[in-house]
C-alpha cells in the first residue's frame, strides 16, 4: 500500500491511514465520535488528538 507522507512511521497514524482516512462513514456512533475529536483538535495535530482517543471513548461511554 501506498501511504501519504503525512502519517510518517507512527504506528497509531499509519493505522488510522490505512483503516479509517478518506473511508466512507454510515454509523452515527462514528459520526459522534469524529465530531467530538474534530472539535478537540483546536490547532492540536491530528496525532495527539488520536493518542487521546481512548480517554474520550470512556469520557463519552464509546460515544453512545
Amino acid at each position: 500500500m501506498i501511504r501519504c507522507p503525512w502519517c510518517g512511521n507512527d504506528e497509531l497514524y499509519i493505522r488510522y491511514h490505512d483503516e479509517e482516512w478518506g473511508a466512507p462513514v454510515h454509523d452515527d456512533i462514528k459520526h459522534f465520535e469524529f465530531l467530538v475529536l474534530e472539535s478537540a483538535q483546536a490547532g492540536l495535530s491530528w496525532l495527539t488528538i488520536l493518542k487521546k482517543r481512548e480517554n474520550y471513548r470512556q469520557a463519552y461511554v464509546g460515544f453512545d
